[in-house]
């Protein structure tokens, strides 16, 4: 009876150690696995952030642009700007440039 009283203990305690090393193993990567995909979500999350501020400069910039182009649908506007910007004059006009500090 000894015998089957100590058999008995040994494969209770071998169960409860298996149990307990599995449990562990599952724990471990459960933890493990969460804490992957938490990196990956605040990646994606950073990644949108600067993609935002992207999309919103771009917006900006377009429209930027498109004042440009009703500007240049304007003949005044283009005679003027050439002649601000590349010294283009009309006959008998001198141009005199004024170096800006």
């Amino acid at each position: 009876m000894a015998k089957k009283k100590s058999s008995s203990v040994k494969k209770t305690k071998l169960r409860l150690v298996i149990f307990g090393l599995s449990s562990v193993l599952a724990i471990a990567f459960t933890t493990f696995t969460i804490g992957h995909y938490w990196v990956e979500i605040y990646d994606k999350y950073k990644e949108k952030q600067e993609l935002d501020q992207k999309l919103a400069d771009l917006k900006d910039k377009e429209a930027e642009l498109r004042v440009d182009v009703d500007k240049l649908q304007d003949p005044d506007y283009i005679a003027r700007y050439a002649r601000e910007k590349y010294l283009y004059s009309k006959d008998g006009e001198f141009i005199i440039k004024i170096p800006e500090e």
